[in-house]
């Protein structure tokens, strides 16, 4: 890890500050870090292989709906089984009598998991959908843990 000194405008200082108090970070060097992260991220996810369909991702999608609109419900859920591969885990809260929440995590590369997400929002019916993309790397691997060695793949983000 490296120290580095910074110069920072009296007013750039203060919305770091306000950052940090409202992030509840223990240190300015903290928040500045997941600044970095977050900027580091961004520009991973926006590099011409990424655009391009290449780079992989973990993701969430989270959306509102009215359940009683019209075969909605069916069509959200052929959707998640027509991308079953990207589909990791889904998480579904009924708000009131008449809106549901729900929130899946997905993982693939990035142009299927943009689209599935961009098909989903856009239906009648869904409301206030969010995706949250963060990129990752797969790795696969011998190695064990404490059960024998064996192959399988992490994912790193």
């Amino acid at each position: 890890m490296q120290r580095i000194t910074l110069s920072v405008d009296d007013d750039l200082v203060a919305t770091l500050d306000r950052h940090m108090k409202a992030r509840r970070y223990a240190s300015r060097s903290e928040a500045l870090r997941d600044i970095l992260r977050e900027m580091q991220a961004r520009e991973r996810l926006e590099t011409p292989s990424v655009e391009k369909g290449d780079g992989f991702c973990v993701a969430t999608l989270a959306y509102v709906y009215d359940h009683e609109t019209r075969e909605l419900g069916r069509r959200l859920t052929q959707a998640q089984h027509r991308h079953h591969d990207l589909q990791v885990a889904t998480l579904h809260v009924h708000l009131d009598h008449h809106s549901c929440l729900e929130v899946s995590v997905l993982r693939g590369a990035v142009k299927a998991v943009r689209a599935l997400a961009d098909d989903t929002v856009s239906q009648r019916g869904v409301r206030h959908g969010e995706l949250h993309v963060i990129p990752a790397e797969r790795a696969s691997g011998r190695h064990s843990h404490g059960d024998g060695a064996h192959d399988h793949e992490h994912i790193h983000a």
